[in-house]
C-alpha cells in the first residue's frame, strides 16, 4: 500500500496555566497509507480546514470529570474541521464527498466513527465556515440564543465574546429578531465566569435568562474565580443553564434551514481570522486566550 507523510501537530505533555506554542511540537516523520484495510468501515480522509476552539484547551489537561476526554501526549491534537474522502468504507460516503466533524490536526486522517460526522450538501458557500457559522460554534449560537433563552422580539439581549466564533453570530441572530444588543469585546475576561458573569448578573433584568456555552476566563487558572453575587439569581428571578452543543446536533438540520437563506442572501455576515499551514496551528490556537484573534479562527491544512 502507497504510504505518505503526514505532518501532524502533537500534544508535548499536559498544560498547565496558559498553554504555549512550544506545548505542541509539529510532527513530519509521520506517515500514513492512503488505502484502507479491506473490510473497514472507516473513512481515509484529507483534511482541508481545521477549527480553533477555546473548548481544547480542557483537553489539554489531564482530568476525569470533563464532558470530552483529554488528549493523550504524543498524539495528534483532534477538533472540529472540513475534509475530503479519499477512501470510504462506510456505506453513507463515497470518495470525493465532504463532511465536517471531528478529526485531527494532521493532512490525513482515519475516520472511525464515520456516523458522527455531517456529510457537507452545500458547497456554493466558502467550505470554511463549516467550522464556523454552518458548523459547531453556529450551532452553539442557535441552541443558546433560540433554544435556551428563547427571546422575544424587543427585549435586551446581552453577548460576551461578541466578536468570537459563537458571539459575532448571537448578536445578529439577535438584531435580526429585533432585540436591542449590547455586545463584550477585546477584553481578557472573555465569555462567562468570573467578573463578568459577576458584571452580567448586576446588570439582569427580572425574569432574564442567561445561556452557558463555556467560561473561557477560568480554562487557565488553577483555581476558579467565585462568583459573588449569585443571589440575583433569587432576586431577580434569573434563569441560567449550562449546555453542551453534541446533545443537540439532532437539531442541525432544523438550524441549517434558518441559516443557509440567510448566508446566501447576505443577511448574516461571517469574519474569519484564517491562517496557513500545520506550523501555524499552535499559534492560532494560543492565541485564542490573549485576545489575539478576531473572528473565528481557522487554519487552512490544504
Amino acid at each position: 500500500m502507497e504510504e505518505v507523510s503526514n505532518k501532524q501537530v502533537v500534544l508535548k505533555d499536559y498544560v498547565n496555566g496558559f498553554p504555549k506554542e512550544s506545548d505542541m511540537l509539529i510532527n513530519t516523520s509521520a506517515t500514513i497509507s492512503l488505502n484502507l484495510p479491506q473490510g473497514s468501515n472507516a473513512l481515509l480522509v484529507k483534511n482541508l480546514y481545521l477549527s480553533c476552539d477555546p473548548y481544547m484547551r480542557n483537553r489539554m489537561t489531564k482530568t476525569e470529570d470533563s464532558y470530552i476526554p483529554s488528549f493523550t501526549p504524543g498524539s495528534p491534537i483532534a477538533g472540529a474541521g472540513v475534509a475530503k474522502v479519499l477512501d470510504s468504507g462506510h456505506a453513507n460516503f463515497k470518495k470525493g464527498d465532504l463532511f465536517w466533524g471531528m478529526t485531527g490536526w494532521e493532512e490525513y486522517s482515519i475516520i472511525t466513527a464515520p456516523e458522527s460526522v455531517f456529510k457537507i450538501e452545500h458547497t456554493d458557500v466558502p467550505l470554511s465556515y463549516y467550522t464556523g457559522i454552518l458548523g459547531m460554534p453556529g450551532m452553539t449560537a442557535y441552541v443558546g440564543f433560540y433554544e435556551i433563552c428563547a427571546p422575544k422580539k424587543g427585549e435586551y439581549v446581552f453577548v460576551s465574546a461578541a466578536s468570537g466564533a459563537v458571539g459575532q453570530l448571537v448578536g445578529q441572530f439577535a438584531k435580526l429578531l429585533g432585540c436591542y444588543v449590547v455586545g463584550s469585546a477585546g477584553t481578557k475576561e472573555k465569555n462567562v465566569g468570573g467578573k463578568m458573569l459577576e458584571a452580567v448578573l448586576l446588570n439582569m433584568r427580572l425574569h432574564g435568562r442567561i445561556s452557558v456555552c463555556g467560561m473561557i476566563s477560568q480554562y487557565n487558572l488553577e483555581h476558579g474565580d467565585g462568583v459573588r453575587n449569585l443571589f440575583c439569581l433569587v432576586s431577580k428571578r434569573l434563569s441560567m443553564k449550562g449546555f453542551v452543543v453534541t446533545d443537540h446536533y439532532h437539531l442541525y438540520p432544523k438550524y441549517m434551514e434558518m441559516v443557509i437563506p440567510l448566508v446566501k442572501e447576505g443577511k448574516i455576515c461571517y469574519i474569519e481570522d484564517i491562517v496557513e499551514g500545520l506550523e501555524s496551528a499552535p499559534t492560532a490556537l494560543v492565541g485564542l486566550f490573549s485576545g489575539r484573534n478576531v473572528g473565528k479562527q481557522v487554519v487552512v491544512v490544504a
